[in-house]
């Protein structure tokens, strides 16, 4: 009996000690891609948060011009841009994404009030399995997403606005703060938000044709930013939170294996000593 429960030890063992192997690597590989997608957002953000504080700026010094970009929402239908990942196993990356997008969906007045845009597998799969009308779908691209992929959705995103198809849209994202943490965050892309506070540049400057053609004109290119943005950082908030979610998996099955080897050490225990007694045993019976 003993010893057939030794046996079934040792197949756990080594079976946990297999799936140690998978999450140990799959932790190594979201630790390197990680530190290239912090880098690439790095290396972005500059440009566009000058984008948007030249929008700032034009609207804080010309408060009365009229753009399309910048009128005040009605009561009609909205789109909500929804970034989730193409994987699972991280952890709670995705659903907490889904449950801020799901908060805004119930406040709007439900599923009739909104129209989708997903952009990551899990998020496509989220939406069609409910029913959710999608505006277009975009999968595999937050890992390698150029400028040019990113001006092709914020186009997609910007015309339906202009012809009034749409009275808001928003984005909705996880937000890397740190290795640790990762937070699930919503943003408005139109109408545009400006800063409640600006400093005042010494000198004006003059922008030709005007400042409403020049704020026209950079709109787009800023909402080409934000997909751009909140894309790598989707996919860098992803990477750590697989990361965590794999590192806490190999901590359990080492856990795990080191409670099955005490287990296993002390089946073995208990079979040398019924060998020992059953040979006493015998040896007494002889005599």
């Amino acid at each position: 009996m003993a010893s057939g429960n030794m046996k079934v030890i040792k197949r756990r063992i080594k079976s946990v000690e297999s799936t140690m192997q998978i999450t140990k690597a799959m932790e190594l590989v979201a630790s390197s891609k990680l530190r290239k997608a912090k880098e690439k957002a790095d290396r972005a953000r500059p440009y566009f948060n000058a984008l948007y504080d030249t929008m700032c700026e034009i609207q804080a010094e010309n408060p009365r011009f009229l753009s399309p970009f910048t009128r005040k929402s009605g009561e009609g239908k909205s789109l909500l841009v929804v970034i989730a990942g193409d994987r699972g196993l991280a952890g709670g990356f995705n659903n907490n994404v889904f449950k801020l997008a799901q908060a805004r969906i119930d406040e709007l007045g439900g599923r009739d009030k909104v129209d989708i845009l997903p952009i990551g597998k899990k998020a496509v799969e989220f939406y069609e399995k409910r029913g959710y009308t999608l505006m277009a779908q975009y999968q595999n691209i937050c890992e390698s997403i150029k400028i040019v992929q990113a001006e092709e959705i914020a186009e997609s995103i910007v015309e339906p606005y202009i012809k009034g198809v749409y009275e808001r849209e928003e984005l909705f994202y996880t937000e890397f703060v740190s290795p640790i943490t990762q937070t699930a965050v919503s943003k408005q892309l139109l109408p545009v938000e400006f800063k409640t506070e600006l400093k005042k540049s010494k000198a004006l400057p003059i922008y030709e044709p005007s400042a409403g053609a020049v704020f026209n004109h950079i709109v787009p290119r800023y909402i080409t930013g934000m997909i751009f943005g909140s894309c790598v950082d989707s996919f860098a908030s992803e990477q750590a939170s697989r990361r965590n979610a794999m590192e806490n998996a190999s901590d359990n099955a080492s856990e795990m294996i080191s409670n099955l080897s005490l287990m296993y050490n002390r089946a073995r225990q208990a079979s040398i000593t019924q060998e020992i007694t059953e040979i006493v045993g015998g040896a007494n019976s002889a005599e």
